[in-house]
Order: structure tokens, then sequence, then C-alpha cells
């Protein structure tokens, strides 16, 4: 009787923590909400760490209690040290330990099966390749991701002669030893031999991926550590494993195709355009941008543009992300807005290096929410805005998306600054964004070029504007 009521208060607790997951999820589709969303997923996957650990009997509970105590020592020192232009990187080192841990359950399975003398089930043996394949894959993939996006492994494609066939080679072989592990359940060096192929074909599926496009492979490996998941749980015959693992799988998968679709690329192209020759020949094109001038600007004459224009879009990217400049770039909105200055924010769908990353950057600076304007609302605008002040953003607006067919980032959709009266241009220097190619709007008439940090830039203008 106690087993049984055990058991159903278990499984209502899983259902109560399923129920929170989707609920979380949802906040988080909305910047006003998304704090709140993932309060409340989190403390849907406390109900069911707790609830398994009720469930699972015998336990060692001081080595678990050790566990929980260290990850949430090492969780909350990343958590307060992290800077939000690294958050990309945290998300893929998160997914690849996502995928190390889905395999360590599929091994730590399998030697326990040997161990006991126990050959695995038809059905428990798929579960384990599966687990293997997807987390493998996972795991080196999103190492390798963490390391392009950090500078530590070099951003541009990486591709060497044959690698696709190598690569369907090696799949050929993973599914040709899987065939057979499913025969000969105990072979113990086949099974190792599969294991080492998943980890290589994670390597190899990401490389020949451009930093310029990573994010969207990350998304992509988002997906797949949460498969990986639920694989582990049909490993453990664990229902809220599965079903967790599935939601993050389901909404990896839709964020990867909200990205493609917000940079009018397909999945295909992203992860395999490298082994086409054109990106090659469109970098040397790219080159006879070197000789021509800029029209630069200093920040007093800057202010006095924005000071007396009656409408301003501020184009928020990456650059401000690094420079930290988004409390900054509000207070000059606050500024303009004290002369009558009609000031808006232009977002769009993939600035930075993660959707929503410039919406949690401005919402930390307490911008109005009515003031941030998605791409399709703004851009029927900037043909009667008076100046566009673009802070670190580069690919998204540059106008080589639409005029350039040779261009890697042709059919992109961008935000079109170029068609306001003036842009302003606050940027370090002239040199290319994630795509590796040059920006048409730094050379046009309209264009002013004010070079510097984005938070020094904006911190002169704001006391410009000040005296105006």
């Amino acid at each position: 009787m106690t087993s049984s009521i055990l058991d159903n208060g278990i499984e209502l607790s899983y259902l109560i923590a399923a129920s929170l997951f989707i609920v979380g999820l949802k906040q988080l589709g909305s910047p006003a909400t998304a704090r709140k969303g993932n309060v409340i997923a989190s403390v849907g996957m406390l109900l069911a760490i707790v609830a398994t650990l009720l469930y699972q009997t015998p336990m060692n509970f001081p080595l678990i209690l050790a566990g929980i105590l260290i990850g949430s020592l090492i969780g909350t020192i990343t958590a307060q040290r992290i800077e939000m232009t690294a958050m990309p990187e945290m998300v893929g080192l998160f997914n690849g330990l996502g995928g190390g841990a889905s395999t360590l359950i599929a091994v730590a399975e399998f030697q326990r099966l040997l161990s006991v003398g126990e050959a695995p089930t038809l059905a428990s043996m798929i579960t384990i390749l599966l687990s293997i394949f997807i987390g493998g894959i996972t795991l080196t993939g999103s190492l390798v991701a963490f390391g392009k996006l950090q500078g530590i492994i070099g951003g541009s494609p990486i591709i060497f002669p044959l690698q696709r066939i190598v690569s369907i080679g090696l799949a050929v072989l993973f599914l040709v030893g899987s065939v057979f592990l499913l025969v000969e359940t105990t072979s113990e060096p086949v099974f190792m031999t599969l294991l080492s192929i998943a980890l290589l074909l994670g390597i190899l599926f990401a490389i020949p991926v451009g930093g310029a496009d990573m994010p969207v492979a990350i998304a992509l490996l988002n997906s797949f550590s949460g498969l990986a998941a639920s694989a582990a749980g049909f490993v453990l015959m664990n229902d809220m494993l599965i079903i967790a693992g599935a939601l993050v799988g389901a909404s990896g998968i839709i964020l990867t195709q909200i990205m493609c679709r917000a940079m009018n690329r397909s999945l295909f192209y992203v992860l395999f355009s490298a082994f086409s020759k054109t990106t090659t020949a469109v970098n040397i094109a790219t080159a006879e941008h070197a000789e021509r001038t800029v029209n630069s600007v200093d920040a007093e004459e800057a202010a006095m543009m924005l000071g007396y224009a009656k409408s301003v879009v501020i184009v928020p990217g990456y650059g401000m992300a690094v420079a930290q400049a988004q409390h900054t770039a509000r207070e000059l909105a606050d500024q303009l807005e004290r002369l009558g200055v009609e000031v808006k924010y232009a977002i769009h769908p993939v600035a930075g290096r993660m959707p929503g990353h410039m919406n949690v950057l401005l919402a930390e600076a307490n911008v109005p929410y009515p003031q941030l304007y998605d791409m399709d609302d703004i851009n029927t605008e900037f043909g009667n805005v008076d100046v566009a002040l673009v802070v670190g953003a580069n690919d998204v607006v540059n106008p080589a998306a639409r005029n350039d067919q040779n261009s890697p980032i042709y059919g992109m959709p961008i935000l079109d600054v170029d068609k306001a009266h003036h842009t302003i241009v606050i940027k370090r220097g002239l040199n290319p964004g994630f795509a590796g190619v040059q920006n048409e709007l730094f050379f046009e008439n309209k264009t002013m070029m004010l070079f510097g940090n984005a938070k020094n830039v904006l911190t002169d203008l704001v006391g410009s504007v000040k005296q105006l």
C-alpha cells in the first residue's frame, strides 16, 4: 500500500514538473516574462530531481549530495561571472555537458549489464546505441562550437580533402557496427569503437561551420542534447527524463528553424556551404573595398545630428554587447527624448550571437519594451527616419545582403538602415563581421563613421547632447 502511494506520488510529481517545464518554455518566448519562465522551469527541475531521488533505491545519497553541492557551486559561480556576450559559448558548453551525461549513462548501463552477466535486450541495446550516437556527437560538436566562439579554434570553416566522404563512411561504419552489436550484444570492443566513431563524427559535424553560422549549429546541438537525454531516459526507464529531453529537443529544433529563417538560410546551407568554392571567390572579391574611403564624424557633430533630429532609431549589435554599453545607450535615448526626439530601437532576430540577445541586454538597462521594434515592423519606417544610429552591428545592416548576389550573406534579411536620411555607425574599425565580408554601408555617402569603443563613444555623445 505504501509503495503504491509512493509510486503515485512520484508520477504526480513528474506530471507537475512536466507542466512547469511547458509553462516555463512558454514564458521564455517573451523578454518581458523570460526571467519568470526560467524560475518556473527551475522549480520543475528541482521537483523532478527530488522525486527521482525518492523513487530510485537503493542509492549512495552522500555521493549524490556531494555531486549536487559541487555542481551547484560551479553553476552559481559561473552564472554570476559570465558576461552576456559569452552566453552563446556557455550554451554550447552546457549542450556538450548534456550530451556527455547521456553518453555516460549509456556506457554505464552497458557496463552494468556486462558486469552482472546479463545480455542487453534488443530494445535496451537500441536505446543505448542511440544515446551514445546522439550524445557523442553533441559532446564533441558542442566543444568545437565552444572553441570557435571562444576563439580557441579559428572561426573560419575547417575542411580537408574527402571530408564529406570520410564523414559518410564513419556514419555507415557506425550503422554496420550497430547491426553487429544488436546480434552480438556483449562485444565490448565493438561498443567502444562505436563510441569513438560518434565522438569523431561530432568533431566533423562542427568544424566546417563558420563563425557567423555557429549560433545555428549551437541551436541544433541544443536539440541534439535533448534527444540524447530522451534516449537516456529510455535507457533508465525514467519518464521524466524522456519528457524533459523531448521538450528540449523540440524547442531546439524550433529555435534552429527561427534562426535559419531570420538568416534566410536553409539548414543544409549552414552545415555544408563551406564545401562550396563560391565562398572563397566572394572573400577575394570583397577585398576590392579595401581602398575605398569613408566619411567620419566626431562626437560633437554626431550629437548635433541626433539632438536636432525628429526621429532616431538605435540599432544595437554585438559590439554594444561586448562593450557593455546598453546602459549608456539608454542614457543617450533619455537625453534625446528630453529634447523631443522620438527614439526607437531596431532589433534584428540574430543580432549578437543568439536570438533575444539584444532584447535581454536592453531589458537589463530598463529600456521600455514598447520602444523595441522587430525587423519587419521597423523596416517599413526607415525611409522616414532622420538618423539611424548603429551601435556595433555589422552583417545585419549590410546592404550587400540585398545588392550583391555573389555575397555569402545575399538573401539574408537585414535592417534597412541605409534607407534612413542619415546613418551614424559606431565601430572600432572597418573590420568585417562574423560572415567575413566587408560592409557596404560604411562607404555610402549618407553614412558617418564614429570610431571607438561603443561605451566610450556613447558616453561622449551623452555629454555632448546634454550641452545642446
